[in-house]
């Protein structure tokens, strides 16, 4: 599925460029991030409804940056990341926890496994906005700054 995009409003969107893939089972979720896009037309957002329908997505379009949700209704995100852990690792995949848990042992767990940042609903847009260009411009994510945000939520 492809975002349909709004006329662009400022040259700083139009700098951004990608492909992001976004797994999450919530219809909600995803039209709230859906809304967040329109801002860049030039980053496309498709979208996994499962785990395993987001790794193969993620292996066959090889996309910048995924969004991934921590509970989904075949496996879990943690195993989601585990098993993209090649594409990580070999690549540079970044792949972002986007959800309501913020459980210290699933932020610590997630960040182990090689994710690139941890977001936590109800998401921001100002987070939103500096994470997409964190990882679409191939910045590494200050520590110091993405964790305590989401261990005092």
């Amino acid at each position: 599925m492809t975002t349909p995009r709004a006329p662009l409003d400022d040259a700083a969107s139009a700098q951004l460029q990608g492909r992001v893939l976004y797994i999450e089972d919530d219809l909600v979720n995803l039209a709230a991030v859906e809304g967040l896009m329109l801002a860049h037309p030039g980053v496309q957002l498709v979208h996994a409804g499962t785990g395993l329908e987001g790794v193969r997505l993620a292996r066959s379009l090889r996309p910048d940056f995924v969004l991934l949700d921590m509970h989904l209704p075949d496996i879990g995100g943690l195993d989601v990341v585990r098993q993209l852990n090649a594409d990580i690792a070999e690549r540079g995949l970044r792949v972002t926890i986007l959800t309501g848990d913020s459980l210290s042992m699933d932020i610590i767990k997630a960040m182990s496994l090689g994710a690139y940042e941890y977001w936590v609903k109800p998401l921001d847009a100002k987070v939103f906005e500096g994470g997409l260009r964190r990882a679409l411009t191939g910045r590494r994510p200050d520590p110091a700054r993405t964790l305590p945000m989401a261990l005092h939520r």
